[in-house]
């Protein structure tokens, strides 16, 4: 739980083990700490999410700064996450080695900071997974996850009444957050599935005429605060992301533009103020199609990371625009689409071409395809 400032995050992250998938490109984004910095939209409204929970209630903590680096369990085991879910897959999850991780989900303190004492707290951070490429898909993101532990529910024996008094309450809360975000709002509760609480649900809202999806939450399931000491004490939690948030209240088209330094994005903003994103000169994509035959152990989120990898963030989105299936040879093939486009300016054919070519090289190389 110790502090991120001042860390060599290429030194922390990057090793020879051969469980370890974080690529350099991931390492630079570590400890950029957009939540923290003043007049950025995700601070923007990660403030007005703790000032709305501070001010109901001040005992709620705020965690903003704690190790990105968990451990399989703190990440997985802890919360009841299945053995076999796709979240625990090296195509999905950023590895150090055999047990240690980038953070997948802020939920990934919550016993930690439960088993320290806390028992209401809201944390923030960034956290990463590996995943396709689009504009509103990005390796590292930003979570706020909260959770309050009530007291009026300790050592209730009756589970339905200690869940229906948790229920009321987190729904009490949440509600009152989501109009403290957007204003008053229509809303509507719907059941949901997640392994660590139960029953869980989701908030939705209708905003700009359509229905937002805006939180996974639920009461905590017994068993993980049983694994805190906690045997005789009943809360909720919740989970958010800053970004899907910002996207819709600053009208941001682009994830990447958080991670922008354009002072064309980063001037627009005032701390404390909500106000819509005029977007500036946006230049012309380039579009490059690479084929292949798939081979046996095919994961598509390893073609997607190595393009990251080498490309960064002029490129804006890869898509599957073709797949065929060859009977005779036993094999498949997929033609992905990738769109190159910076946002600070125009790229030339030239480099385009060098960074498609590396791109079809290291993909033969280092994913044993099959180019066509």
């Amino acid at each position: 739980m110790s502090s991120t400032v001042g860390i060599d995050w290429a030194k922390e992250l990057l090793s020879e083990h051969p469980e370890n998938n974080v690529t350099p490109y991931i390492a630079n984004l570590v400890g950029r700490n957009l939540h923290l910095k003043k007049a950025h939209p995700l601070n923007i409204i990660k403030k007005r999410i703790e000032d709305y929970f501070t001010s109901r209630d001040a005992e709620f903590e705020c965690k903003d700064s704690l190790y990105p680096v968990v451990t399989k369990q703190q990440c997985f085991d802890d919360l009841l996450i299945p053995k076999d879910h796709v979240s625990r897959r090296p195509s999905d999850t950023y590895y150090l080695d055999q047990d240690r991780l980038l953070r997948t989900h802020t939920s990934a303190h919550q016993t930690e900071l439960l088993k320290g004492g806390s028992r209401k707290f809201l944390c923030t951070g960034d956290v990463y997974r590996r995943d396709e490429i689009d504009a509103s898909h990005y390796p590292a993101f930003h979570q706020m996850e909260g959770v309050k532990i009530l007291k009026e529910c300790a050592g209730m024996e009756d589970r339905e009444q200690w869940v229906k008094m948790c229920s009321e309450d987190l729904k009490d809360h949440l509600e009152g957050m989501v109009d403290a975000i957007f204003g008053p709002v229509e809303k509507r509760w719907v059941d949901a599935y997640f392994p660590f609480t139960e029953p869980s649900y989701e908030l939705e809202i209708f905003y700009q005429d359509k229905w937002l999806e805006v939180l996974g939450c639920g009461v905590i399931q017994q068993k993980i605060l049983d694994g805190c000491e906690m045997k005789e004490q009943h809360g909720w939690a919740f989970g958010l992301g800053l970004e899907r948030l910002a996207m819709v209240l600053f009208d941001i088209p682009d994830i990447r533009l958080f991670w922008t330094e354009d002072e064309r994005f980063l001037k627009q903003f005032k701390d404390g103020q909500i106000t819509k994103f005029q977007p500036f000169s946006k230049f012309p994509p380039c579009y490059k199609d690479v084929s292949f035959w798939l081979p046996g152990d095919w994961q598509e989120n390893n073609f997607f990371e190595l393009v990251r990898n080498v490309a960064g963030d002029i490129v804006e989105s890869v898509e599957l625009v073709d797949k065929f299936d060859n009977p005779k040879k036993g094999k498949t093939s997929h033609c992905y689409r990738i769109n190159y486009r910076a946002m600070d300016r125009s790229l030339t054919n030239e480099e385009v071409d060098k960074i498609q070519e590396q791109v079809r090289e290291l993909v033969a190389k280092k994913l044993n395809v099959e180019l066509r």
